[in-house]
């Protein structure tokens, strides 16, 4: 297994290891629960280093990271981010992934550890044009500090104003005593926060810093499965469980970043997508609240009141905040109205649900 620059500091504070993407990391440290509600409620740093980050740069940058990806990154100024995805030829999707508009001639492509050599493969084989790529994903370290009060103790490490950078954008600063890190004002948690960038050998440099100035915050590190029940709670999609190869991105509710009407981004087989919205999608992927006790797992099987099989579970759980289960699913779409009822087979027992709209988690 991969391990991160973290490492020795996770076994040190004795967090479950497990393995994931190829990657051993800390999946908890006290309970999924108190990291959770530590999050929504205060502060918390995830090490998400395992994800890769491609770096496409030179004058053809740009027709490659436009080609390859399905929101139009001409909507971006430097300093902006974007939520997209790699679609294939298939219908389907290859990740989903940031792209950091750095320069006219230079994106950070950051995506997920499961991909890394699957989307490394794709995109190379895809630039026609002669961009240059160069894989850094073993040589980042990545932090999301995410919560309420991240912003209050990050700010303690930087002058650079981070209540300044609007949600999606970034900037490069000190941070830390570390030079030119990526601070990014994006996160997977829908409790506000940033994300870290900088070079490995500043690890243990700045995971300390962070802790030392957030000790009258409680600040506290959370593992994997915080992270997993915190974006079910927005209904953001986790690649593999809710989107994959063979998932349409407009099926899954990301029509917004497939953009079909702008005229510079003819992305891989836009012309498909196109056709499946003209034709009229066949199923949704929606979210659910179980009225009947019982939790939802991946690949549980939704039913109709007659007990027919209409959609299949891709992500299910007990919400640590709202306290009852909640998950998401692809159904036929005659049943993905908002307020439908809907069965969810459970060891043999169909439990009442009720379609709800995402995020689950709203802010106050």
């Amino acid at each position: 297994m991969k391990t991160t620059a973290f490492l020795s500091i996770h076994e040190a504070l004795g967090a479950r290891l497990v393995e994931f993407a190829g990657y051993k990391m800390p999946v908890v440290y006290s309970s999924i629960k108190e990291e959770h509600l530590n999050i929504r409620n205060n502060v918390g740093v995830f090490d998400v280093s395992h994800m890769g980050e491609f770096m496409v740069s030179g004058p053809h940058a740009h027709d490659l990271v436009q080609y390859v990806t399905t929101n139009d990154i001409d909507r971006l100024q430097p300093g902006a981010a974007q939520y997209s995805c790699l679609p294939n030829e298939q219908g389907g999707i290859v990740d989903d992934l940031l792209v950091y508009f750095i320069a006219k001639d230079r994106y950070l492509l950051v995506v997920n550890a499961s991909n890394i050599e699957k989307d490394w493969n794709w995109i190379v084989a895809h630039n026609q044009v002669g961009a240059q790529i160069e894989n850094e994903s073993d040589q980042i370290a990545q932090l999301a500090v995410q919560g309420p009060n991240a912003i209050k103790v990050l700010q303690k490490l930087t002058r650079v104003p981070l209540d300044e950078i609007e949600y999606y954008h970034f900037t490069y600063g000190p941070l830390a005593g570390v030079e030119n890190v990526l601070i990014s004002a994006t996160g997977y948690t829908g409790s506000g926060g940033v994300e870290l960038y900088f070079p490995n050998k500043y690890a243990k440099q700045v995971w300390e810093a962070i802790f030392d100035a957030g000790k009258a915050f409680g600040t506290e590190p959370a593992g994997l499965g915080a992270r997993d029940t915190l974006r079910l709670e927005m209904g953001f999609c986790l690649y593999g469980n809710d989107i994959n190869e063979n998932t349409s991105p407009l099926e899954a509710g990301l029509g917004w970043i497939t953009k079909l009407k702008a005229p510079g981004n003819k992305f891989i087989n836009k012309d498909f997508f196109i056709r499946q919205k003209e034709a009229g999608l066949k199923r949704k992927l929606i979210g659910f609240e179980l009225i009947d006790r019982g939790i939802p797992r991946h690949d549980y099987r939704i039913l109709n009141h007659t007990g027919s099989v209409i959609g299949r579970v891709t992500s299910g759980t007990q919400s640590p905040l709202l306290n009852k289960a909640i998950g998401m699913g692809y159904v036929d779409l005659e049943h993905s109205k908002t307020g439908s009822e809907i069965f969810i087979e459970v060891r043999n027992k169909a439990l009442k649900a009720i379609v709800q709209k995402t995020p689950f988690y709203k802010q106050a």
